[in-house]
């Protein structure tokens, strides 16, 4: 069986991490660019896992490949866990990362640094065309800088300070490969990586 994995994103900045994480593992990557005609589904779900699965099966069902999705986003405590599901649409529907960024640094303008707490979380899904599906989840610590800093990833990278480098660097000042050894990403890929050689086996 040929390992093919349709990574079911358009965002070019996770279709980068991904690959390059799943690169060792000698699979065909396929991207939606690959599937203009395919628009997106809805994303209905009600947690980042519902999401997930929601995307990866629906590109599955679309294409006959074995579909990667992941949903993933930004968990502020003094937000009551907001943005969370709603990420990339925090400003608004057709929100820049710029937008988003403002509008969250707006909200925690008067919260002191302590209070500051967050973590990206990223749950992944890999859907097979039999119906089978791995699941993997990654959470990564930190806390919200005051302004952007940084110029490396995308979405809140610039505001996100990373609990591992003492809250010393923002995610945006990390070299992608830096980055893709500390991400939410990271970890649930890793965690994802480690069970497909047995998923695919079973097949």
């Amino acid at each position: 069986m040929d390992k093919v994995i349709l990574i079911a994103s358009s965002n070019q900045g996770k279709i980068r991490e991904i690959s390059a994480l799943l690169s060792p593992y000698g699979f065909k990557i396929k991207t939606l660019k690959d599937f203009p005609e395919i628009p997106p589904p809805e994303e209905t779900g009600k947690s980042f896992f519902e999401n997930a699965l929601l995307k990866a099966k629906y590109y599955t069902e679309k294409t006959g490949l074995a579909s990667l999705a992941d949903d993933s986003g930004l968990e502020v405590d003094a937000l009551d866990g907001a943005p969370g599901i709603y990420s990339a649409r925090f400003a608004g529907e057709n929100a820049t990362d710029e937008d988003n960024n403002k509008k969250l640094l707006e909200l925690l303008k008067d919260v002191p640094e302590e209070k500051r707490t967050a973590r990206f979380v990223c749950v992944m899904v890999l859907y097979h065309p039999s119906g089978k599906y791995l699941v993997a989840e990654g959470v990564w610590e930190g806390k919200i800088a005051t302004s952007p800093r940084g110029t490396h990833g995308f979405g809140y990278d610039p505001l996100f300070l990373v609990k591992e480098l003492e809250y010393k660097k923002t995610s945006a000042e990390l070299l992608p490969e830096e980055k893709n050894r500390l991400s939410h990403r990271a970890k649930a890929l890793k965690e994802l990586v480690q069970k497909i050689p047995e998923f695919w086996k079973e097949l």
